[in-house]
């Protein structure tokens, strides 16, 4: 039979015992976590890889040839570079990268973003919103028609699995893709998947702290409320590049709409909603989610019309409410009503 006033002594020294181990082993967590953070390094020939991949897929979603090229020239910028990019954010701060050539505040705000926290959200945002198809087409050695075959025959959604099916043979039953056209592919993808952000942030996610403030500066009501407008009426025309979302899309059909903007020094994308929620209450085609960068800084926002009080019938951006009264105050009743 077990002494239990033994067991209770024995049970309190081990409490005490946890205590301090549990202490010691908190405080080697926290110099790993800081002697880690300080070798969180990426080469200019990863940051380079990082713009690419931000060029090649606003390319593929209809983006402005003025955008795609800001990050392609930016990239070719940082790979010739000779003294490391971290070393210059280190010695003269994003002040250091703003004054590099073809490098503005908003692409220099993601390469301070992507050595602090191992990730560039752009990047990781444009990846989840493009289809299988475009993903594939940014991977050299692949066009459209191979990026569709690819897709059709395999059923592959990522490039991860794109690089599983080029090692496992799989690829080898796609009709025009010889072993040297797939050695190339395979190439190609270890490069973008050891070098790309996306996959540094797996690997380092318990690493990454918040670096934007709370209060980010927000575009104008005015701007948001003409992308709304710009993107539902061309929607509605189908002069839209169109996308097929991973969500609530069994089928893999490309109906989503897509629109890229500049306003104002702004960079916009909007999309209609494709929340759970959306569905339920058959919304889709009236929410309208915009996201909106600017020097760097990336938020998002949802544009819905209102069906009570007195912006009942209208447009409004949802938690800036009162702000959209004061604008419809100062414009006439017919050119603030939804054009639904």
């Amino acid at each position: 039979m077990i002494d239990f006033l033994h067991y209770s002594s024995g049970e309190h020294q081990s409490s005490s015992c946890f205590t301090s181990l549990y202490l010691l082993f908190s405080r080697y967590l926290d110099k790993t976590f800081e002697t880690m953070t300080k070798k969180l390094r990426f080469t200019n020939e990863e940051i380079a890889d990082a713009l690419e991949r931000i060029s090649s897929l606003l390319e593929v979603q209809g983006a402005s040839n003025f955008r795609v090229r800001a990050y392609l020239n930016s990239a070719t910028t940082v790979r010739d570079l000779k003294t490391p990019l971290t070393e210059v954010l280190e010695s003269e701060g994003v002040a250091g990268l703003e004054a590099l050539p073809s490098i503005g505040k908003s692409i220099a705000s993601l390469i301070s973003e992507l050595l602090s926290t191992g990730r560039i959200a752009l990047l990781e945002r444009l990846e989840g919103q493009a289809s299988p198809e475009e993903l594939f087409e940014t991977v050299p050695g692949i066009g459209e028609k191979t990026a569709q075959r690819i897709h059709e025959t395999l059923g592959i959604e990522t490039l991860e699995g794109l690089e599983l099916a080029a090692h496992d043979g799989r690829l080898n039953r796609v009709q025009g893709l010889g072993r040297r056209k797939i050695q190339g592919i395979k190439d190609a993808l270890f490069g973008i998947l050891t070098r790309s952000s996306r996959h540094r942030a797996r690997r380092l996610r318990w690493l990454e702290h918040e670096m934007k403030e709370i209060n980010l500066h927000k575009p104008e009501v005015e701007l948001v409320l003409k992308v709304d407008t710009e993107y539902r009426e061309k929607a509605a025309r189908g002069l839209l590049r169109k996308i097929a979302p991973k969500r609530f899309n069994p089928s893999g059909d490309k109906w989503l709409p897509i629109y890229h903007t500049e306003k104002s020094g702004w960079s916009f994308t909007a999309l209609f909603s494709n929340s759970p929620l959306a569905h339920r209450l058959h919304r889709i085609i009236d929410w309208v989610i915009i996201y909106y960068e600017k020097d760097g800084e990336e938020d998002q926002c949802t544009v819905v019309t209102e069906w009570h009080g007195q912006l009942r019938g209208r447009r409004v951006i949802r938690g800036r409410e009162s702000e959209c009264a004061q604008y419809y105050s100062r414009h006439k009743r017919e050119d603030i009503y939804s054009k639904n």
